[in-house]
């Protein structure tokens, strides 16, 4: 038997298609046609050489539930009733809708289930009424070679046209699938420390990703334990929100008779897996992805606390990365049990987004507390097909190693990339079989790496405690030093004070203050006494009320480092907000020490407000990679300015003549 085609060449014949819907369709509209077509031409083919078993067993057959006899003169988990397929339909021109439906309508439920999800029967009318069905089930009907893809190149092939509607729809970063071999090192790093365990017998595997789309990721964690145990049972689960991808997922599923299941819906309100946990969890999460039309089932769930998925906190409305994460981290398998692992892709903002004690900052605190934090690999940029934005693997497991206890990798695999001959969208960048080996080996390796200062990639692989990101944040006051004074701005303070504008001795007081016009005093007992004395010389009213008198003083005094230190009724200095700062401090420092050591010797009058203290949690991923690259000498630069220069010059006096 010859070889099949290529994914890519099936995949431009496929696209194609769009020819003969330019002008009736929108481009943004084609996928709602190409991708339930080429699902229905792919079953089609596939269940070719048993199509007519299925029919001679339905018509002999009786009994009112025939799907499982039906299911095994198919050999397949789904069939086909109907005496219609694509070259019989294709053969009628005049019934071609009425034939198409007949088509769909004899498949098996399952089946239907999924052809649902694209809302087909509107498309048959609509294609109908452009007069253009005839023309597509005919195209289709031609591509005699979709039986001879095998799943996996299949699973590409739908890939690319996804791809190709998700540029054309303006989709945001990460909403559809993953790269090939970004997947491939992402399932390397979650199962190379199991690697000899599971090369052993009665292996029975479970694997969950979240945020399925097409299935690409569960597929390739599949093949690789596969390729390390052919004899293990692997069960895939997955979730998916978008209709299309979910019945592409569901579909191949079906056609590789995969044990498991994928589960339509949002995984933040609609927990399709409630009560399971698994071996093994991977996903590439949409970054930065509101969460706004689940929050309040979100908000309902975290007021149980740790009882619910996200009992540690949430994260800001506009990116709900953490909660697929902690979404996640809830399907654990107890360390009692087996213990799970678990990757994902994020972008840098789940790193450090968010200031001590916010959502994101208690979560990586429980996440570091409770040491399930393995590792973070970051990525070179340009690596996805809609965003050029650098990326990270998150590594995490709660059976961490012995030499791993309490500790954290760092892995910089940025510069691991190669130039790819042809761009796809944003994809400039791709990593190679031998960089994605080499990079798993230094993870698995880390530890001795990390020691090993003559190593050469030593200063890509750095270890830390778990608590090396945690830190104090205090609030450093200095006292509040004020001079007190009359001048022109003073008097149209005064008059545009809010909390004076309703009161009737505002203009009398403003008039008795402005003979006082250049006065300066350095105490507030001194500046009291004069702006007693000009009100009451003038017969004006004094301010009665608290709101009154603050908005008088707010106008009257002036921030002065020479001036006179502020102290409220019972004594205690009153800070200056203005001169209000922050320090982190690591949080195995001292913050006494600290404080007397870093921020005393600049500022001997500050002090610690210690009711403001918090703790938070950051990984400053970046900073611990920094390189210093010097600046180039300044004769070099002047020299490099002069050449511009006299270029310019050139270039004028050929313009001018």
């Amino acid at each position: 038997m010859t070889s099949g085609p290529s994914h890519t060449k099936m995949a431009a014949d496929i696209w194609s298609v769009a020819d003969l819907l330019r002008g009736d369709y929108k481009r943004h509209e084609y996928g709602g046609v190409i991708l339930p077509f080429t699902l229905l031409r792919r079953l089609d083919a596939v269940m070719a050489p048993t199509r007519q078993a299925v029919r001679d067993s339905d018509a002999a057959l009786t009994i009112q539930n025939k799907q499982k006899l039906l299911e095994l003169a198919a050999k397949l988990p789904f069939y086909n009733t109907s005496l219609q397929d694509f070259s019989t339909i294709a053969g009628d021109p005049q019934n071609v809708a009425k034939n198409l439906r007949d088509y769909i309508n004899g498949f098996s439920p399952n089946v239907r289930t999924i052809l649902s999800r694209f809302d087909l029967d509107n498309e048959i009318t609509r294609l109908a009424g452009a007069k253009i069905l005839y023309a597509v089930v005919g195209k289709f009907a031609t591509m005699r070679d979709l039986d001879r893809l095998s799943n996996h190149d299949m699973g590409y092939v739908f890939e690319h046209l996804i791809r190709k509607f998700a540029e054309d729809s303006n989709e945001t970063a990460g909403e559809h699938y993953t790269p090939r071999e970004v997947i491939k090192l992402m399932v390397n790093l979650l199962i190379a420390p199991d690697k000899d365990a599971l090369a052993a017998d009665g292996q029975v595997i479970n694997i969950l990703d979240p945020a399925c789309g097409t299935g690409g990721m569960l597929t390739a964690a599949e093949e690789h334990v596969k390729s390390l145990n052919p004899n293990a049972k692997v069960y895939l689960f997955g979730q998916e929100l978008n209709a299309e991808s979910w019945a592409i997922c569901e579909a191949d599923m079906l056609m590789r008779e995969q044990r498991g299941t994928i589960h339509f819906g949002n995984s933040f309100s609609d927990d399709g897996h409630r009560g399971r946990t698994f071996d093994y969890m991977l996903a590439n999460p949409p970054f930065g992805v509101e969460w706004k039309k689940v929050k309040d089932a979100v908000e309902d769930e975290a007021t149980l606390g740790h009882a619910g998925r996200f009992g540690a906190g949430l994260p800001r409305i506009n990116d709900g990365s953490f909660l697929f994460l902690q979404h996640m981290l809830d399907k654990m398998d107890p360390v009692e049990g087996k213990g799970s692992r678990l990757a994902i892709v994020f972008n840098g903002s789940p790193l450090f987004t968010g200031a001590a004690e916010s959502g994101e900052s208690k979560i990586r605190q429980w996440i570091l507390e409770n040491d399930w934090l393995e590792g973070i690999v970051a990525l070179p940029d340009q690596l996805f097909y809609n965003t050029g934005i650098s990326t990270y693997f998150w590594i995490l497991s709660n059976r961490k190693t012995e030499k791993l206890r309490d500790k954290v990798i760092l892995l910089d695999a940025r510069d691991q990339w190669e130039k790819m001959r042809k761009s796809l969208g944003d994809k400039r960048k791709q990593i190679s079989d031998d960089q994605i080996k080499h990079i798993t080996e230094l993870y698995v390796d880390a530890v001795k790496v990390a020691a090993d200062a003559e190593h050469p990639d030593h200063a890509k692989v750095k270890i830390f405690g778990t608590r090396d990101f945690g830190y104090h944040r205090i609030t450093v006051e200095r006292p509040l030093k004020l001079r007190f004074e009359i001048t022109e701005d003073t008097l149209v303070a005064l008059g545009s004070a809010k909390a004076l504008t309703k009161w009737d001795g505002r203009n009398a007081l403003i008039e008795a203050l402005r003979g006082l016009v250049g006065s300066v005093w350095w105490t507030k007992k001194d500046a009291t006494d004069a702006l007693h004395k000009a009100v009451v010389d003038s017969g004006a009213q004094w301010p009665g009320t608290a709101a009154l008198k603050k908005a008088v003083w707010a106008a009257v005094a002036a921030s002065d480092p020479e001036g006179e230190v502020q102290k409220d009724k019972d004594g205690t200095v009153l800070p200056d907000p203005d001169l209000r700062d922050y320090e982190n401090i690591p949080l195995d420092e001292d913050i006494e020490t600290y404080f007397a050591k870093e921020v005393a010797p600049h500022v001997p009058d500050a002090w610690i407000d210690h009711d403001k203290t918090k703790v938070g949690y950051e990984i400053p991923f970046t900073r611990h990679f920094y390189v210093y690259t010097p600046p180039r000498p300044l004769a070099e630069i002047d020299a490099e300015l002069r050449e511009l220069e006299t270029q310019i010059q050139k270039l004028l006096g050929e313009v001018t003549g």
